[in-house]
């Protein structure tokens, strides 16, 4: 009997879907995937008919729907995790869609353009955008996983992780680690090789 070898599915995740030319830079994705021996699929790739839809909840809804199909139907995820909309964090849909995908005991990798350590993100947020800068957390009777907190008194947490540390740490309980390269293609292309040697 002929043994059949099926191709990993990997799903693509990230703010990319918000990015201009969304299209053109998952086909790239796809094609460094294909040179690993992996079949990359991006979130466009389900969402068909949710896309001749007005926008709106309902649209949203079947959006998501689609995305997390398309999760259950892939072996693995592969997560862009740069800062989103000039701040500290990712993407929130994506950290998410790392929950779920790490609920299902799946391989996950991470990357990112950004190596800077989440605090430094969270410093450099602030003095961006308020010319304020990060303090060191008084002594207080509240569990820490910080030393710095913000102008507004929130801790600054997850030392040494590049994101939050659920998202760190999911990637890491799954088996993988965040790549990180200057140029995007590179920190991708990293991610894709350290996977496809896990699948």
């Amino acid at each position: 009997m002929v043994k059949r070898h099926t191709t990993p599915k990997i799903y693509l995740a990230g703010d990319i879907v918000f990015r201009p030319n969304a299209l053109s830079i998952f086909q790239s994705l796809k094609d460094i995937c294909a040179q690993h021996g992996l079949l990359g699929v991006a979130p466009f790739d389900g969402q068909e008919e949710a896309r001749h839809l007005p926008p709106g909840r309902e649209t949203i809804l079947a959006f998501v729907k689609a995305d997390r199909d398309l999760m259950d139907s892939c072996d693995a995820g592969l997560f862009c995790v740069d800062p989103f909309r000039r701040g500290a964090d990712m993407d929130p849909g994506t950290a998410v869609e790392i929950g779920y995908m790490h609920a299902q005991g799946k391989p996950l990798e991470g990357y990112t353009i950004d190596g800077r350590s989440y605090p430094e993100k969270v410093e450099a947020y602030w003095r961006a955008a308020f010319r304020e800068a990060l303090s060191a957390r008084a002594a207080n009777d509240a569990p820490s996983s910080g030393a710095m907190e913000d102008p507004d008194g929130m801790l600054v947490h997850s030392e040494g992780m590049l994101q939050n540390g659920m998202v760190d740490g999911f990637i890491q309980f799954s088996g993988g680690q965040i790549s990180v390269a200057d140029d995007f293609l590179e920190a991708f292309s990293k991610a894709v090789k350290i996977l496809s040697k896990r699948l």
